[in-house]
């Protein structure tokens, strides 16, 4: 038995959610739990074209609209959905615990999600293990949003990584919680001693940095912009993500400006061990883990020499890809957003994916890796709106034209999995992710 994918017709030009991607606990919100090779379009759980945004976690999904409601899907073994249970939802499920209180934005980490309302509180659920919800004393997992009440003043930005999770206030300030980045700066800081932010379960301010305006989070790493265009990062460096020579940052230190061709930075986004960012002129810039094709460029040895694999903790590659380097073919993009190692932008209302495709997350009907950024052909015909990452899975919320036409050489078959077989396979390719 095999599944057939490709863009469904629509009798009349409406906007669409579509899919596709890693799918083992239902986090692409399509009814079951097949990893789906090419955009599969979702059956309609709001008025589409209220969508506001779409974003994704370690294996779940969430979605919200114009009025402020958010809806969910996928993993839930923690509660990270906030629904009150634990069981997966297979279909974008509206979260009823949060029904009269308007969402601004939503930052989904690898087992927990952070919520940021309209007023500028921040609540949390999910796991709590190593203290990402922000909640002091709290369990050890929250199956229902709990308000993050150290926050006092109003947040206007808030991320999350893999084990912590990040807000800025209004006044620029920038706080952090949660353990994630604690054993691997023990590690490799001998001697030092860490600054809370890097060990505390509720928020603690992070100091030498002021005037942000957003944050953002990888797997072992933070970074922030200003108000004035600069790009203050912290945390491990494994991959050049920081660029910087240093294995572990332990303050914000500033990326030199001349790295972006001197021009202010107007936004920033981060997979778990690389960053893309954007000028004022639309340039974007991609530097960090580069061995997935994540950066949207190969790069190559020096004097033709082939290292044995593409392994990003050589020296060589770490060097490399540890600089900023101007991608063209994303200038102007109008947005753009990472998963753990692949990545969707929108450009001239095209999308386009690059990087890890393990799981089909490129789009491209295949589970090889895309090195350079390229259009999701099933898309072709649509005029993207909006895209969003999770780990290893992709959303986008198209406008479709009045009469959209299948194209037959869209198609791909592949064979069926059971959700047993395919959960078991993508936790030994997360866990081999994670430890590398």
């Amino acid at each position: 038995m095999a599944r057939v994918s490709r863009v469904s017709e629509a009798g009349s030009a409406a906007a669409a959610l579509f899919g596709w991607g890693a799918n083992s606990y239902g986090q692409l919100g399509l009814g079951h739990k097949e990893d789906v090779l090419l955009p599969q379009q979702l059956s309609s759980f709001c008025e589409p074209g209220c969508i506001r945004s779409v974003t994704g976690g370690g294996g779940h999904s969430a979605a919200v609209t114009d009025r402020g409601r958010l809806f969910v899907c996928g993993l839930n073994k923690d509660g990270q959905l906030g629904l009150g249970h634990t069981e997966d939802v297979l279909c974008f499920t509206i979260c009823k615990p949060l029904l009269g209180c308007p969402i601004k934005q939503v930052a989904c980490g690898w087992d927990f999600t952070i919520m940021l309302t309209e007023l500028g509180q921040v609540l949390s659920c999910g796991s709590n293990a190593f203290g990402q919800l922000g909640v002091p004393h709290g369990p050890r997992r929250c199956m229902v949003p709990q308000t993050i009440e150290l926050l006092r003043e109003k947040v206007v930005c808030v991320a999350a990584g893999l084990r912590h999770a990040l807000a800025t206030t209004v006044s620029g300030s920038v706080f952090q919680w949660g353990t994630g980045l604690a054993s691997s700066g023990q590690r490799l800081c001998p001697g030092q001693t860490l600054p809370l932010f890097l060990t505390a379960k509720e928020p603690s301010r992070v100091t030498d940095l002021e005037n942000s305006t957003c944050v953002v989070a990888g797997s072992d790493h933070s970074a922030a912009l200003t108000d004035t265009g600069e790009l203050y990062v912290w945390g491990r460096n494994k991959h050049g993500q920081l660029a910087s020579l240093a294995a572990f940052l332990l303050l914000p230190q500033r990326i030199d400006a001349r790295c972006f061709q001197n021009e202010k930075l107007t936004a920033v986004w981060s997979g778990w061990t690389h960053l893309v960012a954007q000028t004022e002129t639309g340039k974007v810039f991609t530097w960090g883990r580069a061995d997935y094709g994540q950066l949207g460029l190969k790069l190559e040895p020096p004097d033709g020499q082939k290292p044995h694999k593409l392994d990003s903790s050589l020296a060589f590659w770490r060097q490399q890809s540890s600089v900023p380097l101007s991608l063209h073919c994303l200038t102007g993009a109008a947005k753009i957003s990472c998963g753990s190692e692949h990545n969707l932008a929108i450009i001239g209302d095209k999308c386009c994916a690059w990087g890890w495709n393990e799981h089909g997350m490129c789009g491209d009907g295949t589970e090889s890796n895309v090195w350079t950024p390229s259009p999701v052909q099933a898309l072709q015909s649509a005029k993207l709106l909006l895209v969003g990452c999770g780990a290893g899975h992709s959303l986008a919320l198209c406008q479709l034209p009045a009469h959209l036409v299948p194209c037959q050489d869209l198609k791909v078959t592949y064979p069926l999995h059971t959700a047993t077989e395919n959960t078991e396979s993508q936790d030994v390719v997360d866990k081999e992710k994670l430890e590398g």
